[in-house]
């Protein structure tokens, strides 16, 4: 059973929105929300046949909102500590409840969660959410907790800067006083003493850059002399744990875990073992920007997946933008050599600027190279941001976040691409463009190929491009090329970053040797574009194909005498598979 993870990200409050008339810092009532109800059985098989196993919903627990839902019982948020009129997903108020944006009926959000998570279960689809370990918001508040489960600092002695006891850092004896406006009056958010911002900054006086509408939380770590305190354990670490317990408890299958290095390693290796004991298929994926630590993540913390965002993300970017040779991928993998398959890539996601955007690569044509390497380099996950598929060009100065080439997490909008995908709810081509379709083509056979294909999702990986360097038919700065071999298959992938080209590649006896090849000419398939021809597999002769500008190939052949073109003047009957 292959069992590489294909997930499709999807921003909950936007992705279903329909409303063609946004305006810019504009309220729900006139911008509009998506709805969990609106993502129905026939949007998730939609979702699942480009390839996902898995999707993300962003942005589902309860967070801090400039919206006002006091007559449902939820106490309002002061403004002036929200970002954005929808406020920031990563800001949560209630970690026991869902986003009240979300649900048609309000009071019934958390069944219509429920329903959510059922739905997506019966499509063949597993369930990710946000578990945000390092910060809350400011006014943290929850009206949804299980009976006898105190707040976050309801016992916290507020006169220190840090108590292994407490759940939040302290600034005694000073304001919280940030560089924003704050109001006057009544209508003013005051904070004394100041508490910690999300950020680690341990000041009363959070600048604009700053995580100001968060406070960091307090794992028993003493960030004025460095000292850890962990037993007794923590507090904050017994309520955390609580947290993802009772999410689990809900059918949700995975938690993308936000800012996770930014936790003491030693409570992970603690919660995780803690909440498998009782549900050991529940995957942990870590939001990771240090490689320095990425095995003590996985081996001590016990993180199935970790983002490699500083690794292969940020190369292929470079690449993408014709700053960086496509010969430093060698080395991304070479970085991560022993874990590869504990690798989440990925090209988009909500913290990083769109490929189509004009702060990116202005054409997301060219990301199609990037997109085959990210997806079938290693038998680790592959993440998909919904829209990137369409090409997404994030065009819209939404309210807060500005024209910056990312699509908002703060603001109420609609993403024109999906919106037009939507379509109603048809979830079609009808109001596409015809490069919107073949995009989103091109995505669906490269995605279904990395979850569905051995020699991808569980096969051996082996990089040619040592022997190919001097070659003159092959640019090493943009163009890169590989092997993935499982059972009796092997697929030659080779991604151009670059013009038209046709290369002769090099493939070396150490290869052959290593992954068991038979040297031969064979019937190939080209997955992209479905085309069949033969290729000679061999270490004293190049193995020959063309490849379009900013595209790649996969050669996918069946290593069997039955597949393999006969000699002249002789046939092979029978054989057996190698």
């Amino acid at each position: 059973m292959n069992d590489k993870l294909i997930i499709y990200q999807i921003l909950t409050r936007l992705f279903t929105n329909s409303n063609k008339y946004c305006v810019p810092n504009g309220t729900i009532e006139q911008n509009c929300c998506g709805k969990m109800n609106d993502i129905t059985s026939h949007v998730l098989e939609s979702i699942r046949s480009l390839g996902s196993t898995h999707v993300w919903y962003t942005g589902i627990i309860e967070h801090a909102t400039k919206t006002d839902y006091s007559r449902f019982g939820i106490r309002p948020d002061n403004p002036y500590i929200v970002k954005g009129r929808a406020g920031s997903p990563y800001a949560i108020k209630d970690y026991y409840d869902i986003d009240p944006d979300l649900a048609v009926s309000v009071p019934d959000r958390m069944k219509e969660f429920e329903a959510l998570v059922d739905r997506t279960h019966k499509a063949g689809l597993k369930v990710i959410i946000d578990f945000v370990p390092n910060h809350v918001a400011r006014q943290y508040h929850s009206d949804a907790a299980p009976a006898g489960v105190k707040d976050f600092s309801a016992d916290d002695d507020t006169t220190k800067f840090f108590s292994p006891n407490n759940n939040f850092y302290y600034i005694p004896q000073q304001k919280f006083a940030p560089s924003i406006d704050l109001g006057e009056g009544k209508s003013a958010y005051v904070e004394f003493p100041a508490k910690a911002s999300g950020n680690d900054c341990f000041n009363a006086f959070p600048g604009q850059y700053d995580w100001y509408e968060t406070v960091k939380l307090n794992y028993g770590v003493d960030y004025g002399d460095g000292s850890r305190h962990f037993s007794p354990t923590p507090d904050t670490w017994l309520k955390m744990l609580n947290i993802l317990r009772f999410w689990a408890g809900k059918g949700v299958d995975g938690f993308r875990c936000d800012m996770a290095h930014m936790v003491p390693v030693e409570f992970w290796e603690w919660a995780i073992k803690a909440v498998k004991e009782k549900y050991p298929d529940v995957k942990f994926i870590a939001e990771l920007y240090d490689v320095s630590i990425y095995r003590d993540y996985i081996y001590r913390g016990g993180f199935d997946y970790l983002y490699d965002k500083v690794n292969l993300y940020d190369r292929l970017r470079g690449i993408m933008c014709s700053n960086v040779s496509a010969a430093q991928i060698t080395q991304c993998w070479q970085t991560v050599d022993g874990i590869g398959n504990h690798m989440l890539n990925f090209l988009e996601n909500h913290d990083e600027q769109r490929i189509a955007s004009r702060e990116f690569a202005g054409n997301a044509q060219l990301a199609i190279p990037a997109l085959v390497v990210s997806a079938t380099l290693s038998t680790g996950p592959m993440m998909v941001y919904a829209g990137q598929e369409l090409g997404e060009k994030a065009e819209d100065a939404e309210g807060f976040s500005g024209l910056d080439g990312r699509t908002t997490i703060f603001d109420y909008w609609s993403v024109p691409s999906l919106r037009r995908w939507m379509n109603g709810g048809k979830c079609n081509n009808e109001l596409l463009s015809d490069e919107e379709v073949r995009l989103r083509d091109t995505y669906k056979k490269v995605l279904n190929a990395a979850k569905n294909e051995p020699a991808i999702s569980r096969g051996q990986f082996f990089d040619v491009m040592y022997v190919n360097y001097n070659n003159p038919t092959l640019d090493p700065h943009r163009q890169y090329a590989y092997l993935r071999k499982d059972a009796d298959e092997v697929i030659v992938i080779v991604a151009n970053f670059g013009a038209e080209a046709n290369c002769q590649i090099a493939i070396p006896q150490h290869a052959f040797d290593i992954l068991h090849l038979e040297k031969g000419t064979y019937i190939a398939t080209e997955i992209i574009s479905g085309k069949r021809q033969k290729k000679t597999l061999s270490p004293d002769a190049p193995f020959q194909t063309a490849v379009a500008a900013n595209s790649a190939a996969m050669w996918k052949i069946k290593l069997t005498r039955q597949n393999a073109s006969p000699k002249k003047k002789s046939s092979i009957k029978g054989g057996r598979d190698k």
